[in-house]
């Protein structure tokens, strides 16, 4: 007999064997959770799931599964005009707690350019708006937290665009905006819409700032996660655990793209 060639991708192939691992975890008793504070990024497509319909409760029910103590939204606005939310931040408040780093100048929009930072616990001492370069509307939002456990930590929630060339541009931009602050532990997470490895890729202008870069963890599409496209990436060794994909029966089909998480611990970080 001849031995069969897999005619699919490694990089595939790998990610069916890895959520199978996952999906089997998920039939075993529940562990408890580890102690640190839970932080998550989620694309929530502006609440159209992958059967295009738009509902933004079961978006909410997907942030009340992840239980995160601190999340970053992407495109949780619409995209052009007023920038208008679209989730319902009082009952997600009611219900998971979490509750929106306040932004100025705008009205009716949840976040900065769709991008939206909500919190449990802990008090904001300084929030930044920042644009990035681009053709496209994007953004980031920077955020100093001082968590109920302990210590400050910058977060940067960022959206990254569809142009290579343009998100080559937003990652300078942000390593120049980490390097003039560089002595606070500072954790970026968002959709950068990076899957690409090696020289071409923009992730590589990161590693300057945040050293070498976790293992990437699929996330979209959330039917078959094959690409990593969200990332959470923190400059200090050791303060976040293994990023993993929040995988749920609820989230493959609220958005196209899967949630992703990690515990925060900041005592490594101490000098």
């Amino acid at each position: 007999m001849h031995a069969r060639k897999d005619s699919l991708p490694a990089s595939i192939l790998a990610s069916i064997r890895s959520r199978k691992k996952r999906l089997d975890a998920a039939h075993m008793e529940a562990r408890p959770r580890s102690a640190g504070t839970l932080i998550a990024s989620y694309n929530v497509h502006k609440c159209v799931g992958t059967d295009r319909r738009f509902d933004p409760e079961r978006t909410s029910r997907v942030i009340h599964e992840i239980g995160a103590d601190l999340i970053a939204l992407q495109e949780a606005d619409t995209r052009f005009g007023e920038r208008t939310g679209i989730l319902d931040l009082g009952r997600l408040e009611r219900e998971t707690g979490l509750i929106p780093v306040p932004i100025a100048g705008m009205a009716k929009a949840h976040g900065w350019h769709g991008n939206v930072v909500l919190f449990k616990r802990g008090l904001v001492h300084d929030v930044h708006q920042v644009k990035l370069p681009g053709l496209e509307p994007r953004g980031a939002l920077v955020a100093e937290i001082e968590l109920e456990e302990g210590g400050v930590l910058r977060i940067i929630a960022a959206h990254f665009g569809l142009l290579r060339h343009n998100r080559a541009q937003q990652a300078r931009t942000l390593v120049e905006l980490i390097n003039d602050r560089h002595e606070m532990p500072t954790i970026l997470l968002g959709d950068l819409n990076e899957w690409r490895l090696g020289d071409r890729s923009s992730l590589n202008t990161f590693q300057s700032a945040f050293g070498e870069l976790p293992r990437a963890v699929p996330s979209f599409p959330a039917g078959l996660p094959i690409l990593a496209l969200d990332r959470i990436i923190a400059n200090r060794k050791g303060i976040i655990s293994e990023v993993e994909a929040h995988d749920t029966p609820l989230a493959r089909v609220a958005s196209d793209h899967l949630p992703i998480k990690a515990l925060v611990d900041l005592k490594p970080a101490a000098v």
